[in-house]
């Protein structure tokens, strides 16, 4: 662990392991960022703690948990904070099941389908999507999961007291997912993001609208937090949220000029260029992303599936 608090949010190593950021908050970082490589964050006050997300398997977790417990034997896990439904941020839920796990109505919705089930099928799948599958979810363990989804659901914001520090949790989806979540703690001016930022890699709207990522960022930037810990990669200021920003909107209006001209979501995410964002990782993103902005332009459009977005995000990795 770090010793002493970073004056900057680059003053955060980008290591694996815990950071102390303020006196109160805590972040957990997995480098690289990419699938299924996320953070977490502690807020520990008098007598509790409370954990925002737990990791993609049960080994992740428990290292994790291993690693905190400097900050936990005073303060255990009373709380845990789901951001949302996507299993790198919350398989781990088990090994705190005796705490109180809090999500939206959304994200718990989305829990009952969006367990390890569909990974594993994904796995087993022939074809370019199975090869992708199994490339990038070769590390984690998803056999020994028994999922442990969320206790308590709010809508809206829900206020917190976590041993003394007020906690605040938004819930500022759909976007990424249904219910996407950040977790702020004014007092300590750090904001706890989820997936509403990927710092280094490319975002993903799995459920969308774009426009409304977008209007999130600007519920964050008006939060106005000094250390921002994104789902994945380096703890960031408000430069991330805009970064993020600036990737929307350009993505979004990509697809909307092809989508106006007829151009159909497949051949519009082969025809885009990436232009400045091309070194970003993931970049085949773009596959769902372009799906993403033709479902808010056309709701009656047919979804695709989760195995096909697979498919198409795989061939623009070179898994064809």
């Amino acid at each position: 662990m770090t010793t002493g608090f970073p004056r900057l949010p680059e003053d955060v190593p980008y290591l694996k392991g815990h950071h102390r950021l303020t006196e109160h908050c805590s972040a957990w970082l997995v480098p690289d960022g990419t699938w299924g490589w996320s953070n977490a964050g502690l807020i520990t006050g008098s007598g509790e703690a409370l954990l925002v997300d737990t990791l993609f398997d049960v080994p992740m977790t428990r290292e994790m948990l291993d690693g905190l417990r400097d900050s936990t034997v005073d303060s255990p896990i009373r709380t845990v904070v789901n951001t949302h439904a996507n299993g790198d941020h919350w398989f781990g839920n088990e090994l705190v099941a005796d705490a109180e796990i809090v999500a939206s109505v959304a994200t718990a919705g989305e829990m009952r389908t969006n367990g390890p089930d569909l990974i594993r099928g994904l796995l087993k799948h022939e074809g370019p999507q199975g090869r992708f599958a199994r490339h990038i979810f070769a590390p984690f363990d998803f056999e020994t999961i028994t999922p442990t989804p969320a206790t308590k659901t709010f809508s809206g914001k829900l206020e917190l007291d976590v041993g003394g520090v007020v906690v605040e949790v938004h819930c500022l989806g759909p976007a990424h997912t249904a219910g996407d979540s950040v977790v702020l703690v004014p007092g300590e001016s750090v904001l706890y993001a989820g997936d509403l930022l990927f710092i280094g890699g490319t975002p993903i709207s799995w459920a969308g609208p774009v426009s409304n990522w977008i209007a999130a960022c600007d519920a964050m930037l008006a939060m106005d937090a000094e250390f921002i810990v994104p789902g994945h990669g380096p703890v960031t200021d408000e430069n991330g949220i805009r970064a993020v920003r600036d990737y929307l909107e350009w993505v979004k209006s990509e697809a909307a000029e092809r989508h106006q001209r007829g151009m159909s979501a497949e051949d519009a995410m082969r025809d885009i260029s990436l232009g400045r964002f091309a070194a970003l990782d993931e970049r085949g993103r773009i596959a769902q992303n372009v799906l993403a902005v033709y479902y808010e332009l056309d709701p009656d459009m047919e979804r695709v599936d989760t195995r096909e977005v697979f498919r198409r995000i795989a061939e623009l990795e070179g898994f064809a």
